[in-house]
């Protein structure tokens, strides 16, 4: 408790946001670092590095830490290495679940996994089981408004699937692949979105 110290409180606060940003942080150096290793460290030949390397510094990490986790991920400095590994399985009433993790230890995921499926009534599945039933996409979000015409005709020609007006904000989709091309194009056209992930 802060009591009545202003500077306490102010403590509380400070250190409860940090440690929400530090977690935050942790989470993109991994995603960093995993894409760097299944596709090496080159941002220009690696469109999934550069679609993380993008996202970690909208979220404001430090480029040395960004550019530490290009190293560890190509082998160039030493580290814990990540690897992404994805689990199938059901959740009560049959609904399939595709999970996907960034692990250092496979077998320490895969049960922890199990664990709390089975506690909530669910099952871990066989492989492929259902990731038939999945499909990645690129998604950007924009806010309301957009000029449809104009963000259509900034990506059409750049892998853009379709445009979605879903409540109060639009959703553009893509393959994986053109995202980083599809965000270029949209900064080259000074279109602003909220954001753009693979999902």
């Amino acid at each position: 408790m802060s009591g009545h110290s202003k500077w306490a409180t102010i403590k509380h606060k400070k250190g409860a946001a940090d440690k929400k940003r530090g977690k935050l942080f942790a989470k993109l150096i991994k995603q960093v670092e995993v894409a760097a290793r299944q596709g090496g460290g080159d941002l220009d030949a690696n469109p999934t590095l550069r679609t993380m390397y993008q996202k970690a510094r909208d979220s404001s990490v430090p480029l040395d830490t960004i550019e530490r986790a290009v190293k560890r991920g190509t082998g160039e400095l030493e580290g814990v290495a990540y690897e992404s590994v994805t689990y199938e399985g059901y959740a009560p009433h049959g609904v399939a679940l595709y999970v996907e993790t960034l692990t250092d230890n496979r077998n320490r995921t895969a049960s922890e996994i199990r664990t709390i499926l089975t506690k909530n009534g669910g099952s871990l599945a066989e492989p492929g089981s259902v990731a038939w039933q999945f499909e990645r996409k690129g998604i950007v979000s924009f806010a309301n408004p957009i000029d449809e015409e104009s963000v259509m005709e900034a990506t059409l020609e750049v892998g853009a699937e379709d445009l979605v007006k879903e409540g109060e904000s639009w959703r553009l989709t893509c393959s994986p692949s053109d995202l980083p091309v599809l965000r270029e194009a949209l900064e080259k056209a000074q279109i602003s979105f909220e954001s753009a992930d693979v999902t």
